[in-house]
């Protein structure tokens, strides 16, 4: 068991059957009246996201997920289709179970699989990934005195904020939590 001061972005538990991720938690505390915590979370079955308020102190039910290691194949419309990297088994993932990850997945890449009584759950990705820029402005001689940036789409399709000296063809470091530009790669 665990209660609300064990929450944390990332943590998994079981409520009315339905399994339930954290993306986004806020304590909030007003006047006389006791704490509330409150949450957005997913649904890892069906991918839909709800928002929960519950006072502190309530308990959860924490579940434990398997880990194991799986190659990205290829996607085929809304189905995503990876490789065990011990076993050879191949596993498919609805795009729904797979959420805002797909921005981030090209082909061959290795991930965490997430699994809960040998069922597909969810995936894990690192917290940054090499990406490609595929399209994006030139930048113009002088343009990064002030800092600006411009919008690059990456070849997974994810459009991002970079600076301007940014150019087609460079390797961009990504951060998958934010989905935002780390650093320019080589």
């Amino acid at each position: 068991m665990m209660d609300t001061g064990d929450i944390r972005k990332g943590s998994t538990f079981e409520q009315d059957g339905r399994l339930l991720k954290v993306i986004d938690f806020s304590h909030n505390k007003q006047g006389r009246g006791s704490a509330q915590l409150r949450m957005t979370l997913r649904d890892l079955r069906t991918g839909a996201t709800t928002q929960q308020t519950v006072m502190a102190g309530t308990k959860f039910n924490e579940i434990r997920l398997e880990r194991s290691h799986v190659q990205f194949l290829y996607r085929e419309d809304d189905t995503f289709h990876f490789m065990d990297t011990e076993t050879f088994d191949q596993i498919t993932l609805m795009a729904s179970t797979i959420g805002e990850a797909a921005n981030f997945l090209k082909e061959n890449d290795v991930i965490d699989l997430l699994t809960y009584n040998d069922e597909p759950i969810d995936i894990e990705l690192p917290t940054s990934v090499t990406l490609t820029v595929t399209q994006t402005d030139p930048g113009f001689k002088g343009d990064t005195a002030t800092g600006g940036t411009k919008p690059a789409t990456l070849e997974t399709g994810l459009t991002v904020n970079v600076p301007l000296f940014v150019n087609v063809g460079d390797q961009l470091k990504i951060d998958t939590r934010t989905g935002t530009y780390i650093e320019r790669v080589g």
